[in-house]
C-alpha cells in the first residue's frame, strides 16, 4: 500500500515538472538582448526581415535569429524603410490562461499531498535536518577564478606588493634554490568596498592555482567543535590541491582578540586555525590570504610573524585611480562624459561606490530615455550614491525662501574658500562631504564658516533661521571642539574654559561679514535657486569674480 502511494506521488510530481519545463519551453523570450550600436548595424545591413514592437522591447527578426532591444534606447526614424508591425497582445493573454493552467494544477498538487501525507510535518523536519547536516559536512570546493588585474582599477602599488606571492607559485623551484621561503600569509587591510576579495581572487587567477573562499563567519557554527572542523577541512583540501590560496574574507569575525569573554566556539575555531597556519611549511605551496577592514581588533596571535608574514594596506583610490575605476565601469555604456571630471567629484568614493555611481548614472539615463549618460546624469545621482536616497522635504511658499538664502549662503562660501564639490541641489542636506584627512587651521576654519553661512545669512536677511540647521551646526561645534580640544588650534596648545565658544563666536561674525561683503552673489545664487533649482561652483565662481 505504502509502495503504491509513494508510486503515485511520484507519478502526479514528475507530471507537473513536465508540464512546467514545456511551458517555461513555450513561452521564454528566445531573442538576444543587443546594443544600439549593434540594431542600427542590423538595420543599416538591410537584414532585418521583420520588425515587431512591443510594449517594452522591439524585435528584429534576421536569417541568422531574433534580437531584441529596449523600446526606450530607439527612435521611430531608425524604422523609416522597415515596415513595424505591433504586438497585438493575444500572446500574453495566451500567456496568462496557460498561467492559471499552470497555477491550478500545483493547487490541486499541492493539496493533494496534504490529503495523502499525514507525516508531512515529520517529513519536512526531516528534510530540513538533513540539510543543516548536507551543508556542515558539505566538501570543501576550490572555485576557478575569472577575475584578472586587468579586471581591477587603479591598484598598482597592491600588485607589485603581490607579484612576488605570484612568481613564487608559479616558479618555487627559483626560490627555493635560493633557500627562501613562502610567506605563509597575507593580510589585505583596508576600508569597506575597496576591492580586497577582487585581488585575492585576481592573485589567484594570475598564479593559476585553486581558490578556496570563505568568510570568517562561516567558522563560527552553533554547533561547538564545527568551526574548527571546517577549518581543518578547509586545510586539508588546500594541501592536497596545491598550489592553492585560501582567501578568508573578514578574518574579524573568527579571529578576535580573545579577552576574557568566554566563547568556546570562537576561541577553539581560532586555535584550529592558528594550528593549521603553524602546521605547513613554506614549501607546501599553500598560501593563507585574509581581508579585514579591522586589524585592530585582531588577535596578537593571529598577526605575529610565521602567520601573516606580510601585511597590504588598499586604501581609498586616488584621483588616479578613480579615474582608471570609472574607465573599466564605462567601456561597455554608451556615454559622453570625461572621465576626469567624474574623478574629481568623487573624493573620498571606494571601488564599490564608483561601481553604484557608473549603474545609477546608467538607469537614470535610461529613465529619462537618452542614448548616453553624460556629467549631468552623475551629478544627479551622487547625492543618492553617498548619503542614500532620501524623502525631499514638502516646503511651502515661506519655507523654500528660508532654504534658498540657506543654501545660497553656504554654496558662496564654500565657492570662495574654494572646498571640494561640484553642484548645489537645493534639496540638498549635505553640501561637500565630511573629510578625516589631516587638515591644516585655516581649512578647517573654512568648513566651518562653510557650515555656519546658511544661519549667518538668515539672520542678516530674516533676523532668524529654521531648524533645519541643525545637522550643519552639530558638525560646525563638533570642528570647534577638536580644535580647541583634540588639535591644539586655540588661542594656546592647551585649551581654557571657554575657549571654544569664544573661537565659534569669532568665527560666525568673520562669516557674517564675508556675506555682508557679498551680499550681490548671494542674491543672484538665490534668484537662480529659485529658477532652477540648482547651481554649479563654476557659475557661483563667476558671479564672485565679479566683484573681485
Amino acid at each position: 500500500m505504502l509502495k503504491s502511494k509513494t508510486n503515485r506521488r511520484v507519478l502526479y510530481i514528475s507530471a507537473f515538472v513536465i508540464i512546467a519545463l514545456v511551458l517555461f519551453a513555450i513561452f521564454r523570450d528566445n531573442a538576444q538582448s543587443i546594443t544600439l550600436n549593434q540594431a542600427q548595424h542590423l538595420l543599416e545591413k538591410q537584414g532585418v526581415k521583420e520588425v515587431i514592437a512591443s510594449k517594452d522591447f522591439i524585435y528584429l527578426k534576421t536569417e541568422n535569429g531574433l534580437y531584441k532591444i529596449a523600446s526606450s534606447q530607439v527612435t521611430p526614424k531608425m524604422f523609416v524603410n522597415h515596415k513595424v508591425e505591433v504586438d497585438s497582445g493575444s500572446s500574453t493573454l495566451l500567456y496568462i490562461l496557460f498561467l492559471m493552467l499552470f497555477l491550478g494544477i500545483a493547487s490541486f498538487a499541492f493539496r493533494w499531498w496534504q490529503k495523502n501525507n499525514s507525516d508531512g510535518e515529520v517529513f519536512r523536519s526531516q528534510a530540513k535536518n538533513t540539510a543543516s547536516e548536507l551543508e556542515i559536512n558539505a566538501p570543501v570546493q576550490a572555485i576557478k577564478s575569472d577575475v584578472t588585474f586587468e579586471d581591477i582599477g587603479g591598484i598598482s602599488e597592491v600588485k607589485i606588493e603581490l607579484e612576488e606571492i605570484i612568481d613564487f607559485m608559479k616558479n618555487p623551484k627559483r626560490y627555493k634554490s635560493f633557500g627562501a621561503r613562502m610567506p605563509r600569509g597575507v593580510l589585505l587591510v583596508g576600508p569597506p568596498g575597496v576591492g580586497k576579495t577582487m585581488i585575492a581572487k585576481a592573485v589567484a587567477n594570475a598564479a593559476g592555482v585553486p581558490f578556496y573562499y570563505q568568510s570568517g563567519a562561516s567558522f563560527v557554527q552553533i554547533y561547538v567543535g564545527m568551526g574548527a572542523k571546517r577549518v581543518h577541512e578547509l586545510f586539508m583540501a588546500a594541501k592536497n590541491n596545491a598550489p592553492s590560496i585560501i582567501f578568508i574574507d573578514e578574518i574579524d569575525a573568527v579571529g578576535k582578540k580573545r579577552d576574557g569573554n568566554r566563547s568556546d566556539e570562537r576561541e577553539a575555531t581560532l586555535n584550529q586555525l592558528l594550528t593549521e597556519m603553524d602546521g605547513f611549511e613554506g614549501s607546501s605551496g599553500v598560501i593563507v590570504v585574509a581581508a579585514t577592514n579591522k586589524i585592530d581588533v585582531l588577535d596578537s596571535a593571529l598577526l605575529r610573524a610565521g602567520r601573516f608574514d606580510r601585511r597590504v594596506f588598499v586604501e581609498l583610490p586616488t584621483k588616479k585611480e578613480r579615474a582608471s575605476i570609472l574607465g573599466k565601469y564605462l567601456q561597455k555604456i554608451p556615454h559622453e562624459v570625461d572621465v576626469q571630471a567624474v574623478a574629481n567629484m568623487t573624493v573620498g568614493f571606494n571601488g564599490a561606490a564608483l561601481a553604484a555611481l557608473v549603474n545609477e548614472a546608467a538607469l537614470l539615463s535610461l529613465r529619462q530615455h537618452n542614448f548616453q549618460v553624460t556629467l549631468e546624469h552623475f551629478h544627479q545621482v551622487k547625492d543618492k550614491v553617498m548619503f542614500g536616497k532620501k524623502k525631499l522635504q514638502m516646503l511651502n511658499d515661506e519655507q523654500k525662501k528660508y532654504r534658498i538664502t540657506y543654501q545660497a549662503a553656504k554654496v558662496v562660501c564654500a565657492t570662495y574658500f574654494d572646498l571640494p564639490f561640484e553642484k548645489l541641489l537645493l534639496s540638498n542636506e549635505k553640501l561637500t562631504p565630511a573629510t578625516t584627512e589631516p587638515l591644516l587651521k585655516h581649512e578647517i576654519e573654512s568648513r566651518i564658516k562653510m557650515l555656519l553661512a546658511g544661519i549667518a545669512a538668515c539672520s542678516i536677511k530674516f533676523n532668524e533661521h529654521s531648524s533645519s540647521a541643525k545637522e550643519d551646526l552639530d558638525e560646525a561645534k563638533e570642528l570647534t571642539k577638536s580644535m580647541c580640544y583634540e588639535y591644539g588650534m586655540g588661542e594656546s596648545l592647551i585649551a581654557s574654559k571657554n575657549e571654544e565658544e569664544i573661537l565659534m563666536e569669532k568665527l560666525y561674525i568673520q562669516t557674517k561679514k564675508l556675506l555682508e561683503s557679498m551680499r550681490s552673489v548671494v542674491d543672484k545664487v538665490e534668484l537662480v535657486l529659485s529658477e532652477r533649482e540648482s547651481i554649479s561652483k563654476e557659475e557661483v565662481k563667476k558671479h564672485i569674480n565679479e566683484i573681485f
